[in-house]
């Protein structure tokens, strides 16, 4: 005869995984019988994830090709407006050239020295009046104390008086502000 406990166990079946293999290890076939579940549809699964894939790639080039057109528009609009910038400086600059030009002709039309130098002087005024209505400013550093963020040393003298040690005793070439920021620095000659 038979043993009752080996007939019971017989007719259950084994829901129980091998010690030897993990989920992990189990084909999907395998996983589902060990479980005692049912398979999925995968095919619908799949075919749906492939599906979001594919919407999700295509709006990523849809960016990716937005970004680079923003990136080149943004370049070329830069250099259109640096051109742009250089285009108001030189039609500013043009009626002083207009001078200068009338001015030579007129040093070799004359001999009188009083009325170039006056003609000199006017288009000398004329030139740093433009360059100051588009931001252009002199530095003055003559009497100031030295400043390492605004002046160049070129040397230092013995200074004349002694409130003037350390202090801008002369300017070897003027320093120049375009708006605020140092466009040039001043070269001086400091007092020691």
């Amino acid at each position: 005869m038979t043993n009752p406990e080996q007939t019971d166990e017989q007719s259950i079946p084994n829901t129980q995984q091998p010690d030897n293999l993990t989920n992990d290890e189990l084909s999907s076939d395998e996983a589902v019988t060990v479980n005692g579940g049912e398979a999925a549809e995968t095919t619908g699964a799949s075919d749906k994830t492939s599906a979001e894939m594919a919407e999700l790639k295509d709006k990523y080039l849809r960016l990716y090709a937005d970004f680079e057109n923003f990136r080149r528009r943004t370049a070329r609009e830069k250099l259109d407006m640096i051109n742009s910038a250089n285009e108001g400086l030189m039609k500013s600059l043009l009626p002083v050239i207009d001078d200068f030009e009338r001015a030579m002709q007129s040093m070799n039309a004359t001999d009188d020295g009083t009325a170039v130098k006056q003609g000199v002087d006017l288009i000398y005024t004329k030139l740093t009046k433009t360059l100051e209505s588009k931001g252009l400013k002199p530095m003055t550093v003559k009497g100031e104390p030295f400043d390492a963020d605004l002046h160049e040393s070129i040397t230092q003298f013995p200074a004349p008086s002694p409130d003037l040690k350390g202090k801008v005793i002369d300017e070897v070439e003027k320093g120049y502000y375009l708006g605020d920021r140092v466009l040039r620095f001043a070269k001086v000659i400091v007092g020691n």
